[in-house]
């Protein structure tokens, strides 16, 4: 399968489905927040390439995002439905999906080592003491963090923080890494160095997944190799029928949007941006 371009980067096939929501709904408080979810990621497969799988959720406040990231996370329980892992089809529970928040959340009395360490362990409580210090140093040295690591917290830039909170969650997690708006509050220069860090996670290994949920529509498509745009339905009278759903997924590897380089500055990316954009009132 190759998008419509024919670019010599963009060779590709899906394989298996990684990631499963089905007939997700969910009621808090007697309120209708999702109804309905179902969409899924496959492993994208590139040959010569390790590439794993980059899905910007985009959306208004309000229409479920934040509820359906938690479901994902393993942290809600939906009221109908199942999000199920793997080729095996694991129902997901707390801890097996990272999640890594706008606001860095680390052991302020434990070095980066430590931190790391705590989070290995949690993964496989049988691990040995060596195996975890091992594992979290080759995780270190994978996203440039070796120097940090008797370092503490408080001693680290924002970038290395955010580093080692998604290195720790890759630990303790199965290949799945949500991220709760990674562009937010920066400047252009380091939203170009958080794209570049969600593609260092993606593809250091074929199964590594990672859902960025965020309003910040250009990021996103620059970010992704697919959008889910969630919203709510409305009846034929144009009143909103309760409860958000996956209203349109976007596959940017066959929109030709999608490992080019330079890629903002494309027409198809200027008029998609603009598509999305005039769609969002209505959402």
């Amino acid at each position: 399968m190759t998008s419509p371009f024919h670019h010599p980067y963009m060779a590709y096939e899906l394989r298996d489905t990684i990631l499963s929501v089905e007939n997700v709904s969910m009621v808090l408080g007697g309120k209708q927040i999702l109804r309905d979810v179902n969409v899924s990621i496959r492993d994208v497969y590139r040959p010569g390439y390790t590439t794993g799988q980059i899905v910007a959720f985009l959306g208004p406040s309000g229409s479920g995002k934040t509820t359906m990231l938690r479901i994902l996370a393993g942290l809600l329980r939906p009221t109908a439905g199942n999000v199920l892992l793997g080729a095996g089809r694991t129902p997901t529970s707390r801890g097996m999906v990272g999640m890594v928040s706008q606001n860095c959340i680390l052991f302020r009395h434990r070095t980066v080592l430590g931190n790391l360490i705590v989070a290995a362990r949690q993964k496989s409580p049988t691990i040995t003491a060596l195996e975890a210090r091992t594992n979290s140093l080759e995780m270190l040295a994978k996203f440039g963090l070796t120097e940090t690591a008797d370092q503490y917290p408080s001693q680290l830039s924002g970038g290395q923080r955010q580093r080692v909170a998604i290195s720790q969650q890759l630990l303790c997690s199965d290949h799945f890494l949500l991220t709760d708006e990674p562009f937010a509050a920066l400047d252009y220069n380091n939203i170009q160095n958080a794209i570049k860090l969600i593609h260092e996670v993606a593809d250091a290994d074929e199964l590594n997944s990672v859902v960025c949920v965020t309003h910040d529509i250009a990021s996103a498509l620059a970010v992704a190799d697919r959008i889910w745009i969630m919203g709510r339905e409305r009846d034929p009278d144009g009143n909103i029928i309760p409860g958000g759903k996956i209203l349109r997924e976007i596959d940017l590897i066959e929109a030709g949007l999608c490992w080019c380089p330079n890629i903002t500055e494309l027409t198809a990316f200027r008029d998609l941006k603009r598509e999305i954009e005039q769609l969002w009132p209505s959402l």
